[in-house]
């Protein structure tokens, strides 16, 4: 199959960007996983550098291997900023754009022919480094893979296929001289350009099963999930807007969150309307340590009774949060009197 035949595939399903690669090892790549991880730079993640002998080997993915398809599906939408009491979220959470890529590239392989397997958010391929071979996108200095007309706010997607499809050109594009990424970075994560140092990533300490560092608390301000501070700044995600021309974000979308909510709601409530998160070990209870941070910065008296109540109950690490949240809560509100 032409390069040219699989986009006009791809378009037709509503992929926003496709390219394809032999399916080969990355030598290199798990090269660099063997060495981040050596310098404790993954800090305790699993994902797809838990196992680089498999996750850089699309070629053992499956029997007869030939082609990694690579895909991409922007994700963004203008949202609104948090009002006082809400926390906010992420753009690649708003809502499950993963799942909406899996069905596309589940269609893309029937179409194509012979035998193929769909690899969409798995550990058991490195999806940034398949993507930039093939051209969707090239890395950028804040590690994220930056396509040409939708910036970083993409999730990416990978079909590996026994069936022969003409390789697409990598991207030579680079960031060139832009620092922005690194200079917004509030912790210094970024500092080694290409190379995330994940324990003093924002992001990763809102997923950690450890308590967020008191250092770093102030700096998530009302994020109480990921970070996008790296992508916010990056030019090539400017205008992205104007350019999207893939399906809308649903109704459901949701940029913001109660964080009332969050602290008051059923642990049962809140992982099913939450599965689409990332949390250890599927425990609501990290969400609610991070909606305490959150409430600590957000200045906001009313969450005074809900913040109150994880003080003074049982849970260690939520104690420690709401004892941290208090302090600065009650501080404010002495402030005003």
């Amino acid at each position: 199959m032409t390069s040219a035949e699989l986009t006009r595939r791809a378009e037709e399903l509503g992929i926003d960007v496709v390219g394809a690669a032999p399916a080969e090892a990355y030598e290199e790549t798990e090269r660099h996983i063997r060495e981040r991880r050596a310098r404790g730079l993954f800090a305790d993640m699993r994902f797809t550098m838990a196992q680089p002998e498999v996750s850089c080997h699309p070629e053992t993915l499956l029997p007869g291997a030939r082609t990694v398809v690579s895909a991409a599906l922007s994700y963004f939408a203008p949202g609104p900023e948090p009002e006082r009491g809400e926390g906010r979220l992420p753009r690649y959470t708003w809502w499950d754009a993963y799942d909406s890529l899996r069905e596309k590239l589940e269609a893309l392989g029937r179409g194509l022919g012979g035998s193929y397997r769909v690899l969409v958010d798995a550990n058991q391929h490195v999806d940034r480094e398949g993507a930039a071979r093939a051209g969707v996108g090239f890395y950028g200095k804040n590690t994220l893979l930056i396509t040409r007309r939708f910036g970083s706010w993409v999730v990416l997607g990978t079909l590996v296929t026994d069936v022969a499809v003409e390789p697409s050109a990598p991207l030579e594009l680079d960031c060139g001289s832009c620092t922005l990424c690194i200079e917004a970075c509030p912790t210094g994560a970024l500092d080694e350009p290409g190379v995330v140092d994940s324990t003093r990533c924002l992001s990763y300490w809102t997923q950690s099963p450890e308590p967020i560092p008191e250092e770093y608390r102030e700096e998530l301000g009302a994020q109480v999930y990921g970070c996008d501070i790296c992508q916010d700044v990056c030019p090539w995600n400017r205008g992205t807007e104007k350019r999207r021309a893939g399906e809308e974000p649903p109704p459901e979308a949701e940029p913001v969150v109660s964080l009332r909510a969050w602290l008051e709601a059923p642990d049962d409530e809140l992982r099913s309307r939450y599965d689409r998160l990332y949390f250890p070990r599927n425990d609501a209870r990290f969400l609610r340590r991070n909606a305490l941070v959150a409430a600590g910065n957000s200045g906001d008296p009313g969450l005074l009774e809900a913040v109150r109540a994880h003080a003074e109950g049982g849970d260690r690490l939520l104690r420690e949060h709401a004892d941290w949240a208090l302090e600065r809560l009650e501080g404010d509100d002495a402030e005003k009197a």
